[in-house]
This record gives structure tokens, sequence and C-alpha cells, in this order.
């Protein structure tokens, strides 16, 4: 539940505060965010499972999001687009994350309906 209102509050913060991000630093934020999603993703399936450790998220959080920034910036100075393979990934990982979520979430309510029978 504090997943979602975080994320809320962030969504609605972003809205309301004129925060513009340089062309420079665009890459940089864009893997960094598409990083921190995937670990909320992954700690929301992590809660849906009964196996969420908030050290396990916190270290993926922010070590996703470092690593993805130090993946860019490593393409950045050999000239090479790297960036394209965090988004690859993490991409890939937020679609598997979001469809366990859904399927935890329609069996549940199929057991939750047989048992209501």
């Amino acid at each position: 539940m504090y997943v979602v209102i975080g994320i809320l509050l962030g969504m609605v913060g972003a809205l309301l505060l004129p925060v513009s991000i340089p062309a420079v630093y665009s890459r940089y934020v864009a893997v960094g965010l598409l990083a921190a999603l995937d670990s909320t993703i992954g700690g929301i399936n992590a809660r849906l499972r009964h196996r969420f450790k908030l050290d396990i998220f916190m270290t993926g959080f922010f070590g996703n999001a470092l690593l993805a920034g130090f993946i860019t910036l490593l393409g950045d100075k050999l000239g090479l687009e790297l960036y394209i393979a965090v988004i690859v990934v993490f991409g890939t990982r937020l679609f598997q994350n979001f469809a366990e979520i859904r399927r935890q979430v329609l069996t549940s309510r199929v057991k939750r309906d047989r048992i209501n029978k």
C-alpha cells in the first residue's frame, strides 16, 4: 500500500513542480527511472508472493539505478549506445514482473470465488 501511495505522490509531484531535465542527462534519467520502476514492480510482485524483504528491495532499487547509469556513462565514453541494452533488459523484466503480478491476482481471485461458492 505504501508503494502505491509513494508512486502516486511522486507522479503528482512531477506534474505540479516545474522541473526540466537538460537533454544531456535525459538518457541517464530515463534508464534510472526504468531501473527504479523495474525494482518497484518487482517489489510488488515479491509482496504478493509473500517474499518481500526490504533490504533486498532497497539495495536492488538503488543498485539497479546506479548500474544502469554507469552502463550508460560507459557507453557514452566509448561512443556506443549501451543504454539500449539497459532499456531492453529492464523493459523485459518489467513486463515479466507485471505478467507475474497479473497471474497472481487472477489466481487468487479464482481461488476466492471457488471458496465462496
